[in-house]
């Protein structure tokens, strides 16, 4: 049986984790290197950074924190924002992060994807995937932290971003983002059903059934979760000894 990941989420902004509601109105979590390693100790499978500015703004992707997090973190990271080339992911990777994570650049330059996959394995790209409800069965493409639409369906673009040579899929919807009412388990149950790579659901825990809800009835490969942990609403361990009581295999 596969074992099912919980990898919380540290949404970055100017170097401090916030949460929001949609992408916005962000509220201050603390420091990223600290709660990252608080979260290994507390028995998190993975962690991703999101630096959810660094596309908009223009700015790469700070790299000194893939080096500081390789200092007091050992469980396997990935780092995303305002990536847009080789370089880039080089850079990160040889700090010590273990994935990278491309949205905006993934969309608008394929061949970054393939190259990245050539050249580091599909194992280390993972195309994080913005998308909002427009009508039945399509949910639309946003780039650049849901700031600018695409025109494209995201399952669409799921398949294609699995052919290009990545190794996972991030989605996060954003009509669910920082509600807490739950998953969009149309929405990660047509991406599941439609790519063979792992998907890791985002956008909506606000309790555990949640959790349980995506991974049963929607095929999430791993859950990212943020408020929930950020603010002491539940540990690692009752998500994971949850999930076990609910037939779901977790790395307790």
């Amino acid at each position: 049986m596969i074992t099912k990941r919980i990898i919380p989420c540290l949404d970055v902004n100017r170097g401090r984790v916030v949460k929001g509601i949609g992408f916005i109105n962000l509220r201050d979590a603390g420091d990223p290197v600290e709660l990252a390693a608080f979260y290994d100790r507390e028995g998190a499978d993975e962690i991703v950074f999101l630096d959810i500015t660094a596309s908009h703004e223009n700015r790469k992707t700070v790299v000194e924190l893939a080096s500081r997090t390789s200092e007091k973190v050992f469980i396997p990271y990935t780092i995303g924002g305002g990536i847009k080339s080789i370089d880039d992911i080089r850079e990160i990777l040889k700090k010590g992060a273990d994935k990278i994570s491309i949205n905006t650049s993934a969309f608008n330059d394929h061949s970054l994807v393939e190259n990245a996959a050539e050249i580091f394995g599909s194992q280390c790209i993972v195309v994080a995937i913005d998308a909002k409800y427009c009508r039945k069965d399509y949910w639309e493409v946003f780039l650049n932290g849901g700031r600018t639409p695409t025109g494209k369906d995201a399952v669409e673009w799921a398949v294609e971003a699995e052919k290009l040579g990545a190794g996972e899929i991030l989605l996060t919807s954003m009509d669910k983002d920082g509600t807490k009412e739950g998953y969009d388990i149309e929405l990660t149950g047509a991406v599941s059903s439609a790519v063979n790579i792992p998907v890791i659901a985002s956008g909506g825990a606000g309790k555990l059934s949640h959790l349980r809800d995506v991974i049963k009835y929607a095929g999430a490969d791993a859950v990212l979760v943020a408020s929930i942990f950020h603010y002491g609403q539940h540990t690692i361990r009752e998500a994971k000894e949850y999930l076990r009581a609910e037939g779901i295999n977790v790395r307790l």
